[in-house]
């Protein structure tokens, strides 16, 4: 699979990238030898090169990769490409899975390593906690616009387009490791939120295009849990394994082999089909068609109706992922300073949330199977519904709040409940939208689902970190609306083709 664009000089850019990158080399060197510590070393010439060429590399590798011809719209009217029902899963299908999959791991490995490096880097930049916590507040507010960006370039460039541009920055902001002022590893750790927000909406755009339908809703459920469960297992892994031995830096370092590594595998990912077709590049087309089973069909599309329903449905997706979103990254993480300010011994707070993640861990594969075997619309208000309860819990009298059994109940039912709803939030988006605009719809749904996070960390940076008791009252109401919503705005997807969805 070839670029529609300039390949020469996307492959010059991003051979500017890595040699960039790797002119750092001579002065993490030189941090090694005095304790991994970099804090106040000026530039050397190498570094300073290294990042003119990274600075170079980046609007080469993008021109090089935008298509010679941007799309609209119009391009993709009343035509879908779907694999045949009858199409087996097959060696190529588990290629372009395995690499997806991998895609989304380092994707979600780089920001979960940003509570594994927090102490380290207060420890090196001899910085307060409310200093250290504009780091997380920078990133999530970098995924956030990631999201929204990475999803409108999809849509006029191409799915496997951006996941390339997405995974160049990515190795671009490997360096937040090798900053030696705190200051860089903000405009750093920005940018590499920006370049983390855009893998997850666009992967979930092109597997809804290309995976057989029968297969279609278990496998994007299934992958997009691996790919965030094992995000977070490599960033603690890295962390046990690595951070002992050459710092905290390491964590962010490791992005440049892993980065690379995708970068080189992405050649056997595939792009769209009906992108390819209003590109004009019919032989790679058929090869596709041939490889995947795709078959084109023409459908007739009501052109009032499905903006109507789309709206009101982009109304209750965008409520539902800010009430996940603030959730998650605001009581479930800010859970185990709570349970201490509410005076639970620090192991007993331990083993309840231990209690409870061991209680949500199958909630992945819970979630897939009722997607596709029951209801997809049903298994989002059920994950709603698991979410408000646990919040209706919350309300429950501090006395009752006290026992641990009853309050590792109430946390479990906000753990499965998030963690299911943030299983199936997106692959719904995917199948409910056309093609023209799958990539936005999904970059937007995924962009709201970091910005409630980004506004509770922008209030912890004040002094006011959520509590449990201080924010589910306020969340009830948002969170059984957007249930109400998704209920009577939603459609049932599963069992159904990608062109009837569309027509």
């Amino acid at each position: 699979m070839t670029l529609g664009g300039h390949p020469n000089l996307f492959r010059a850019g991003c051979a500017a990238i890595i040699v960039g990158a790797l002119m750092h080399v001579p002065m993490l060197e030189m941090g090694m030898a005095m304790g991994n510590r970099l804090v106040g070393m000026p530039m050397d010439g190498w570094m300073a090169a290294g990042m003119a060429l990274i600075a170079l590399g980046l609007p080469m590798a993008f021109v090089g990769a935008i298509p010679r011809r941007i799309t609209h719209e119009s391009d993709f009217a009343g035509t879908v490409f779907e694999a045949r029902d009858d199409v087996p899963l097959g060696r190529r299908h588990a290629v372009v899975l395995a690499i997806l999959v991998l895609g989304l791991v380092i994707d979600t490995m780089k920001p979960a390593t940003l509570g594994f490096v927090l102490p380290g880097l207060r420890d090196e930049y001899g910085i307060d906690a409310r200093t250290a916590a504009l780091l997380p507040f920078v990133a999530l507010t970098g995924t956030t616009v990631g999201s929204f960006l990475w999803g409108w370039l999809a849509d006029i460039c191409g799915r496997r387009t951006s996941i390339l541009l997405s995974t160049i920055v990515f190795v671009a902001t490997s360096l937040c490791g090798a900053m030696p002022a705190f200051g860089w590893n903000l405009v750093m750790c920005f940018v590499m939120g920006a370049s983390a927000g855009g893998m997850l909406p666009v992967v979930y755009a092109l597997l809804a295009e290309i995976m057989p339908p029968r297969h279609r809703s278990w496998l994007l459920v299934l992958i997009g849990g691996i790919g965030s469960v094992g995000g977070y297992l490599a960033a603690s892994a890295a962390a046990w394994l690595l951070e002992p031995l050459v710092g905290w830096r390491s964590l962010w370092l490791i992005g440049l082999p892993t980065g690379i590594l995708l970068l080189f595998m992405a050649r056997w990912i595939p792009e769209s089909p009906r992108f390819l077709l209003a590109q004009g590049r019919k032989a790679e087309l058929d090869r596709l068609s041939r490889d995947f089973g795709f078959v084109a069909r023409t459908v007739q599309l009501d052109a009032a109706a499905p903006q109507r329903a789309r709206g009101r449905l982009g109304i209750a997706l965008v409520l539902t992922a800010l009430g996940w979103s603030v959730v998650t990254f605001g009581l479930l993480l800010w859970l185990p300073s709570d349970l201490r300010a509410r005076g639970f011994d620090p192991d007993v707070a331990s083993r309840i949330l231990a209690s409870s993640a061991l209680i949500a861990l199958p909630t992945v594969a819970v979630a897939a199977l009722l997607y596709s075997r029951w209801s997809s619309k049903g298994t989002l208000v059920l994950s709603v519904a698991l979410m408000l309860l646990g919040l209706c819990g919350a309300l429950l009298p501090a006395a009752t709040l006290a026992s641990p059994t009853v309050l590792t109940a109430v946390i479990s039912l906000l753990v499965v409940g998030s963690n299911g709803l943030i299983a199936v939030l997106l692959p719904y988006t995917a199948e409910n939208y056309a093609l023209a605009v799958r990539g936005r719809a999904t970059g937007i749904i995924a962009g709201s689902s970091k910005f409630g996070g980004m506004a509770v960390q922008g209030l912890a940076l004040i002094g006011l970190a959520p509590t449990l008791a201080g924010a589910a009252p306020l969340l009830v109401a948002p969170v059984a609306l957007s249930g109400l919503l998704v209920m009577a705005w939603g459609r049932e997807t599963r069992g159904r083709s990608l062109r009837e969805l569309e027509a």
